[in-house]
């Protein structure tokens, strides 16, 4: 499927246990729980069926973190796919495996769109990996298909938009989703979002 303007579409990994739970999961390797394959082969199946028909035409890319790449094996494009750091969740330091209640005993105030976390990623790191994926997504006309994680899609997608990383707080993202980001107007637009239409079975 070709595409004059090119779009990025974008597919979060399958529930994991620590997705489950409410805790942040940036580097550790975290695998699929059996609801996360299952959701990943629904996945898979709808984009294999009309009006997406295999995406052939569509470069793949996927997150090398083992929740992320087995999503998108059992979707269908694993042999299409190249790993790229680029796509890896937030290096979450110090909070890595903690919820925000936890983090929150200790810092009430904490919002990690605007202070960030200690010991990993800066939010100027995160939004510069963003920012690659954005101009490489554009570099070309044809689609392009991530298999990623919650927190650099959303930060993807504030900056597909022009946005701040910041507003990544205002764009929910549940596992096993699937967005697009493509334009409107000329303009970089939501062509759809966390849709999980497929799930519902």
């Amino acid at each position: 499927m070709p595409a004059a303007e090119p779009r990025i579409l974008l597919a979060r990994h399958g529930q994991t246990e620590w997705s489950l739970l409410g805790k942040h999961t940036g580097r550790t390797d975290i695998p699929l729980l059996e609801e996360g394959r299952r959701g990943a082969k629904l996945l898979g199946e709808r984009l294999h069926r009309a009006p997406w028909d295999g995406l052939a035409d569509v470069e793949v890319r996927t997150s090398p973190l083992v929740r992320a790449r087995e999503t998108c094996d059992l979707a269908g494009f694993g042999e299409r796919a190249t790993d790229w750091d680029a796509l890896m969740e937030f290096d979450y330091g110090a909070y890595e495996g903690l919820t925000p209640p936890e983090i929150k005993a200790g810092r009430p105030d904490w919002f990690i769109w605007r202070d960030g976390v200690e010991g990993g990623e800066t939010l100027a790191q995160v939004s510069a990996r963003a920012d690659e994926v954005v101009e490489w997504a554009r570099s070309a006309s044809r689609d392009v298909l991530v298999f990623a994680h919650g927190h650099i899609l959303r930060s993807i997608a504030a900056r597909w938009l022009g946005e701040p990383i910041g507003f990544a707080a205002r764009i929910k993202l549940d596992p096993t989703s699937l967005s697009v980001l493509g334009w409107a107007y000329g303009a970089p637009a939501v062509e759809r979002w966390n849709d999980t239409g497929h799930l519902e079975v």
